[in-house]
């Protein structure tokens, strides 16, 4: 089963932004939509779009394409977009709180139900409505709090004695924003995003493409 998650990541990544498309149609009015569109959009081959959208379980019409409201639902069931997922935030620095504000994760059922740092000046205050406790009283409020995962964004240094305070507390999912690899029992499911990995593919994409350097055949000055 985990075999089959992981080979399935690519196609995963990419179904938020066919859903992004997708809703726009939906808003428009459109009744079907095709897979050609939707690739044309993100400059994709339509084989590929068709491959993605075949693990939603979901089956176009020819000459037609998908039902707009039959495809929505879909994937938001595929991705579990349309289930309640409550969480902790743990870190609640300059990332974390940004991660605690941005509107899209309630809209995909991401709710943070608390938040938890060391910082005596944070704690008792709220970011985006979220109550920050301290981390000493994690593993006493974990479970009344009935949360299902964690979102990760404390100093590297310290993550992976925080994951193992998170799986002591119950937590069986943490959304890794650190750039260390969690050491964690086989039963926990964990995602790195790593944005340092991120940034690195758009540097390199800047520097073949020469943006915002020095313009072809023109050295820089010492």
């Amino acid at each position: 089963m985990l075999k089959t998650k992981v080979s399935f990541a690519p196609s995963v990544r990419r179904l938020p932004q066919y859903l992004h498309i997708i809703r726009a149609s939906l808003a428009a009015g459109d009744t079907y939509i095709s897979g050609t569109v939707i690739a044309q959009e993100l400059n994709l081959e339509p084989i590929q779009v068709r491959k993605d959208l075949a693990i939603t379980g979901i089956i176009g019409k020819p000459k037609k394409g998908y039902p707009v409201p039959a495809l929505v639902q879909a994937i938001e069931r595929y991705l579990g977009w349309d289930q309640s997922h409550t969480a902790l935030l743990v870190g609640a620095g300059n990332l974390g709180s940004a991660l605690a504000g941005y509107p899209e994760f309630a809209r995909h059922g991401l709710n943070f139900v608390a938040a938890f740092d060391t910082d005596p000046g944070k704690i008792g205050k709220q970011i985006h409505g979220v109550t920050i406790h301290d981390m000493a009283k994690l593993g006493e409020l974990a479970g009344s709090l009935k949360a299902c995962m964690a979102v990760l964004a404390v100093p590297s240094p310290n993550a992976q004695a925080t994951a193992d305070i998170l799986v002591k507390a119950g937590i069986r999912a943490i959304w890794n924003f650190t750039n260390i690899k969690l050491k964690v029992d086989p039963e926990v499911v964990v995602q790195r995003e790593d944005l340092s990995s991120g940034f690195a593919i758009l540097s390199v994409m800047m520097n073949t493409r020469n943006t915002c350097g020095t313009k072809p055949g023109h050295a820089k000055e010492d």
